[in-house]
């Protein structure tokens, strides 16, 4: 078993713990977000694509607003504090909406469901955020190489697991009951929060020298600074702005597929069982494929070729998946290229992506990271829906996009070799900081003696 753990896995057994609470909180996380995920389409789409458009212009403004709010608790409270505040501010939403649908049907109409679209779309966004930010305070950047690909396991079985859930239940108990099932949901991934925060070595226990020793973190500690902080250190730092356009880029893209898989669907019919069923599929193709490239070569890439390598097999992957949508327009391809191309995305680039904040400081592993991974991403996601409306009213299709997507590819290929040597520097800075702190201490250490 242990042979099995070291050699496939990359695990070691003092490891086993921490990695399977922190799978189970992935594993939460992503069943809450795939039982609401369904109502939030439904919901957006009653006035239309257009109208989607517009709503991830919403979503931007929305994060904005909600981000200083987060840099203040996490500025203000100690860490398991910050992260149970805001999934019980989110857990009670989920709950209020659930009393709407219920109590006050008629009231939900284009207005309201738009309202949810949006909220969702933040909610989204800020659970997993704050789920990898945990996971790079809590494992070392050599952890966080081996472990990422292996704990994102947890998150595709969820994701798996919710939209069965939402598939099951849906039409037998009802949107309400499912916001409910989801906030029961949030309620576990808290705890499992918990016990990721709290099965830490002890100090005595630990080796400065080894490179896969965790962080030592108190737990009572409070981050401190500002609530706007993570806004000006990512402007501060050539690094992190490097993170920020590369996940801007990726945003892009991502929107890009999204509205080319809208406009495919959407061209077979209007029957919403029919296009129920298709977005199933596609769903299903998706995460089985994830779950494969994770099992099989997820964990190992960034361990033997690098984080560097990681990040660019995304921009390739986005380049060649254009480029044969635009020479081949079949929903059948872009089965293909969307259940590829997410399957890389979330099962090698997103574990690697993490791993680049495990060499910033704790304070801009929250808040700038929170910065990025909402605000940022929101805005690609704004620009990227925009760019493609623009386009197809220009009477464009593929061809154009493709020609878009390609020098963007070039781009974000070239930012993920930057990001990957760059990690590879902060981190060989910060271990000679460490090794002179060592040997200061024990050089005052044998003074004192003398």
């Amino acid at each position: 078993m242990t042979s099995m753990l070291r050699q496939y896995l990359n695990i070691r057994p003092s490891e086993l713990a921490p990695i399977l609470m922190a799978a189970l909180y992935f594993f939460f996380i992503l069943t809450t977000l795939m039982i609401l995920r369904p109502a939030r389409d439904a919901l957006g789409m009653q006035a239309g694509i257009d109208a989607i458009r517009w709503l991830f212009m919403g979503t931007l403004v929305a994060t904005l607003l909600v981000n200083p709010v987060f840099g203040w608790l996490v500025s203000k409270f100690r860490r398991l504090t910050f992260i149970t505040a805001t999934y019980a501010f989110f857990g009670i939403n989920l709950l209020v909406f659930a009393g709407l649908l219920l109590f006050a049907e008629e009231a939900v109409g284009i207005t309201s469901g738009n309202v949810f679209y949006i909220w969702m779309s933040v909610f989204n966004l800020f659970l997993t955020m704050i789920f990898w930010a945990l996971m790079a305070d809590r494992f070392s950047l050599e952890q966080s190489k081996r472990l990422f690909g292996v704990i994102a396991v947890g998150g595709t079985v969820g994701a798996i697991f919710g939209s069965a859930i939402a598939w099951q239940l849906a039409e037998t108990v009802g949107a309400p009951m499912l916001l409910v099932i989801a906030a029961f949901f949030l309620v576990l991934a808290t705890a499992a929060a918990w016990g990721v925060a709290l099965l830490q070595p002890e100090r005595k226990d630990l080796d400065s020298d080894d490179p896969d020793a965790p962080p030592q973190v108190s737990e009572n500690a409070i981050i401190g600074g500002t609530a706007l902080e993570g806004f000006r250190a990512v402007f501060r730092s050539p690094y992190l702005l490097g993170i920020a356009a590369y996940v801007l880029i990726l945003a892009v893209v991502v929107t890009f597929i999204y509205f080319t898989r809208l406009q495919m669907v959407a061209a077979l019919g209007d029957d919403v069982d029919m296009r129920t069923g298709i977005f199933a599929q596609l769903d299903l193709a998706t995460q089985v494929a994830t779950l494969v490239l994770q099992l099989v070569v997820a964990g190992h890439v960034m361990k033997r070729l690098g984080v560097h390598v990681a990040l660019v097999l995304a921009p390739v992957t986005a380049a060649l998946g254009f480029i044969g949508l635009a020479m081949v327009a079949s929903l059948v391809v872009l089965v293909i290229f969307d259940a590829i191309f997410r399957a890389v995305q979330r099962a090698i680039m997103r574990p690697a992506r993490e791993t680049l904040f495990t060499v910033v400081s704790r304070e801009e592993k929250y808040k700038a990271k929170a910065f990025i991974d909402t605000f940022v991403y929101r805005g690609g996601d704004a620009v990227g829906a925009q760019t493609e409306g623009l386009l197809a009213r220009l009477g464009m299709g593929l061809y154009a996009l493709t020609l878009v997507v390609v020098p963007m590819a070039i781009a974000w290929a070239a930012l993920g070799l930057w990001l990957g040597r760059q990690q590879s520097k902060l981190a060989e800075e910060h271990n000679q900081t460490a090794e002179r702190k060592s040997n200061s201490a024990e050089v005052q250490t044998h003074h004192d003696q003398d």
